[in-house]
């Protein structure tokens, strides 16, 4: 069970969203905009378990709002907004958001996204990997979730780390745009796939000289491409 933070200006989203959460068994506690989101957060920095955070708010944006609330918690933040340009999405991810979700959306794929967020940002989930891989300059760190390049500490939003490590623990496989979504997403996706574009931008951007191992597979996919060894 869980306890969730919904953070929207329409309080008819948040009944909808209280609605399955609720007969889902977990606990939903409300903010009608980003002041009192972070004031709450502020408060109680690790009670939830995950924020659903709208965009276009007033008092404070939704932008603003997970800015303020990064200081203090690391907690999982799913990203709602009316607006789908790739602008948003890229802006929400390097603030450290886990998901976006344009509206309207599917209150069951809703809940689908609030497991797969959850169960990836478990310790167990985290104690699955128990190596270091290194690659020329580039350190991926699996247990501590820590990246380096050429000694220096990368800061990836969950979703690049979640990317990065599935694309090397499959390195110099050919990884279809579907098996990554799936994968790496952890549901069915049914948004625009242009998702994982976005996120492949940003990874190879903070990646530097070193995202020439990520290779663009036309019409396939990616492959995380190193030198074999014998």
């Amino acid at each position: 069970m869980y306890h969730i933070l919904v953070v929207d200006d329409e309080e008819k989203i948040r009944e909808l969203i209280k609605k399955y959460a609720t007969f889902e068994g977990h606990t939903v506690t409300e903010a009608g905009d980003g002041m009192e989101a972070v004031s709450i957060c502020r408060s109680h920095p690790n009670d939830f378990d995950i924020i659903l955070m709208d965009v276009m708010m007033p008092e404070l944006d939704g932008f603003s709002a997970v800015r303020e609330i990064r200081k203090y918690s690391a907690t999982p933040v799913l990203m709602l907004s009316a607006r789908g340009e790739e602008y948003d999405k890229i802006h929400g991810f390097e603030l450290g958001i886990d998901d976006y979700v344009v509206k309207p959306f599917s209150p069951k794929e809703l809940m689908l996204r609030i497991h797969a967020i959850i169960k990836r940002a478990s310790p167990e989930s985290a104690a699955a990997q128990k190596e270091i891989q290194r690659f020329e300059g580039l350190t991926v760190d699996f247990t501590g979730r820590i990246v380096t390049v050429d000694g220096e500490k990368v800061d990836l939003s969950p979703k690049e780390y979640d990317l990065l490590f599935y694309l090397v623990n499959n390195k110099n496989i050919a990884l279809t745009r579907e098996k990554l979504i799936t994968n790496v997403w952890g549901y069915d996706f049914y948004g625009d796939d242009r998702t994982l574009d976005t996120h492949i931008k940003l990874l190879r951007r903070s990646l530097k000289q070193y995202s020439k191992f990520i290779v663009t597979l036309r019409g396939v996919g990616y492959r995380f491409e190193v030198e074999r060894t014998l």
